[in-house]
């Protein structure tokens, strides 16, 4: 490489640095992992900016289906999918209802629909959509809601890392709804 490139790539470098951004530089993963983007929270346009581990106090505004609310926080509003946990999809474009879809997604509402929820963000902020992942607790009673879906079966583990935190937690709890043939393991 000649000191002309090497300079030019410096440069480059440099300027991503100053701006506070991050160079994502992909070597093909296959499209296997739920993110896509650097470990930084960054804001998507409207979005906040967040960081991994932040806790944000929010109001759920709209729930999407089982594992997906809308929120607004702090002027802000936000799609969040919760970290840890796959339920059957309901939504999906060119997916036929899957099932125990809707009693996930009315579960869901039940927990959530209209209340204040503090969010953890994850170790990686946001999933390639863009979406805030986050572990999703009520303020009233601080029930954690991923691990409610679980334990209830409307939910199956899905760990991606590195937000890996409660992940033998979850597998506990679903092993015990699987085994008490608790909602989808026994339906499905």
């Amino acid at each position: 490489m000649s000191t002309r490139t090497a300079l030019f790539w410096l440069s480059v470098l440099a300027a991503v640095v100053f701006a506070g951004g991050s160079l994502n530089i992909g070597f093909g993963d296959g499209g296997s992992r739920q993110t896509g983007r650097s470990g930084h929270g960054g804001a998507p346009a409207g979005g906040l900016a967040v960081t991994a581990g932040q806790t944000v106090r929010a109001r759920v505004i709209r729930v999407v289906d089982g594992d997906t609310v809308h929120v607004s926080a702090s002027g802000a509003e936000e799609t969040v999918r919760y970290i840890g946990v796959d339920t059957p999809e309901s939504v999906k474009p060119n997916t036929p209802v899957q099932c125990y879809a809707k009693a996930a997604s009315h579960r869901n509402e039940e927990l959530v629909d209209g209340e204040a929820v503090r969010l953890v963000v994850g170790e990686e902020p946001r999933d390639r959509y863009g979406r805030l992942l986050a572990y999703v607790y009520r303020t009233a009673d601080d029930r954690f809601v991923n691990a409610e879906l679980v334990a209830g079966g409307f939910a199956r583990t899905l760990t991606i890392p590195p937000n890996v935190r409660y992940r033998v937690r979850f597998a506990a709890l679903a092993d015990a709804a699987r085994q008490a043939r608790r909602g989808l393991w026994g339906r499905c």
